[in-house]
């Protein structure tokens, strides 16, 4: 990767097993990773810190992945959001609602996922002026 530091990634999933899983995967890929196991909490932290993706569970007790994609664009608006979800209904409102995040159905395999989170910041990156 041709980034100075790694990207940072804030991953939000109510589900351990999953959650570990995942951030084994990113920080394996080279991605520095910080995991929470709710919505609730991951807010604050977009607040606090800079990060360039928003991994986010759709379904989670108190704030779903929605409302916190919707927090994330207030707070910190170019921090990109990429969800994962098993539910296909979700899905679709996903995409209605974010129309700029990417959707991964699970089950995946962590390829895709690295895959796909390389893919969003490959290309040309938005300079800041």
């Amino acid at each position: 990767m041709n980034h100075m530091s790694p990207l940072r990634i804030l991953l939000a999933e109510d589900e351990e097993a999953m959650r570990s899983y995942l951030e084994r995967a990113l920080t394996n890929a080279g991605y520095e990773v910080v995991a929470v196991d709710r919505g609730t909490a991951a807010a604050p932290l977009l607040e606090e810190q800079h990060f360039d993706l928003l991994l986010s569970d759709i379904v989670m007790p108190e704030m779903d992945g929605i409302e916190l994609a919707q927090r994330c664009a207030e707070v910190s608006p170019r921090t990109k959001v990429m969800f994962i979800t098993g539910f296909a209904a979700v899905s679709l409102r996903a995409n209605e609602e974010q129309p700029r995040a990417k959707v991964l159905s699970k089950p995946f395999h962590l390829r895709d996922l690295v895959l796909e989170v390389e893919r969003m910041f490959a290309g040309p990156q938005e300079v800041s002026v």
